[in-house]
């Protein structure tokens, strides 16, 4: 096989132009590792705020210091994948050559490149047969994280949930995920994004262009809030007595605004980082499989294009997922 690779390389921090595409030496796995040829990843506003090192504060420090205080020492974005394992170190048995995955890359990344290499403990499902490589690669980041966040709000069936930002990459899964726990799901997005959520299945859609949500006088039992641009307290006024709003993106003005306003009433205030487990993508790789759930793509490139990718994500645009299509299905 050659021993070289073709990849969008990341060497300054700062804006998409920066990215370039060029070659880089294959990667050989260690003896706890896999090497996967990269059938399709994604660009998540995350690969955008990590490219730009747009990074809470709280974590600045430390991933600054991961990833190189001057210059990215990971020369590869690219946070989730699919592809064939082609290759495997002398400790890994869950997988072998020939098995057709997906897997979430870590704060690692590297999906961006024709071939890259990911630790056997990686949070990885075998892919089923009968979905496309695109679809799946969407599941490892967008799809453990609407979860996760959604998990927070211990949703029963009948309760009322509210999904500010609900057509992008989280909120697309999210729609959907809180209508199989039984809620009757409230979308907030642009004009043009509402019909989407309707074919997810959202029982209501706010127009946040034309509606304030906060001033309809409708009371949610759960508010995930994916974009977090707006008065927490202003948004809690919006939960029953007892409701939880569920914050996916911690800045610290809107944390410490939600903790004050749960500690000031009975309403609930949770923010965290997503944990993954394989086990949660092996379940949300079965619904997809069973048709329960599905992947909203909205645009998908070569690799020799992500950089307009990047542009395109970051312009906020996008419903559900940019996909980038490395190389040809099997």
């Amino acid at each position: 096989m050659p021993d070289r690779m073709k990849a969008v390389l990341w060497t300054r921090y700062g804006t998409a132009d920066l990215l370039t595409v060029g070659e880089l030496q294959k990667p050989v796995p260690k003896d706890d590792e896999l090497l996967i040829k990269v059938h399709a990843a994604t660009v998540t506003p995350g690969d955008c705020e990590i490219r730009r090192f747009d990074i809470h504060v709280l974590f600045w420090l430390p991933l600054r210091l991961f990833m190189g205080i001057r210059k990215p020492r990971r020369p590869v974005l690219g946070m989730e994948l699919s592809g064939e394992v082609v290759n495997i170190g002398n400790d890994v048995q869950e997988f072998k050559p020939g098995d057709q995955i997906l897997s979430d890359a870590g704060i690692r990344f590297g999906a961006h490149a024709e071939y890259v290499c990911l630790k056997s403990s990686s949070i990885m499902a075998v892919k089923p047969q009968t979905l496309s490589f695109e679809e799946v690669a969407t599941l490892p980041t967008a799809g453990l994280n609407a979860l996760h966040y959604l998990r927070k709000g211990n949703i029963k069936p009948g309760q009322k949930v509210l999904i500010k930002g609900a057509s992008g990459c989280f909120g697309a899964y999210a729609v959907q995920l809180a209508k199989l726990f039984g809620a009757e799901v409230t979308g907030v997005d642009r004009t043009e994004k509402l019909a989407v959520l309707c074919e997810l299945g959202a029982d209501h859609v706010i127009d946040y262009t034309r509606e304030n949500y906060l001033e309809n006088g409708q009371k949610y039992d759960v508010i995930f809030d994916v974009v977090g641009n707006s008065s927490i307290t202003a948004g809690m006024k919006s939960l029953t007595d007892n409701g939880r709003y569920i914050l996916a993106t911690p800045w610290v003005r809107r944390v410490i605004e939600g903790k004050w306003t749960s500690w000031t009433s009975r309403r609930k205030f949770t923010y965290s980082l997503a944990k993954y487990r394989r086990e949660d993508l092996e379940y949300l790789t079965d619904l997809m499989e069973a048709g329960k759930i599905r992947a909203v793509i909205d645009k998908v490139y070569p690799l020799e294009e992500v950089p307009l990718a990047h542009k395109y994500v970051e312009a906020g645009d996008k419903t559900g997922h940019v996909v980038i299509k490395i190389t040809d299905s099997l």
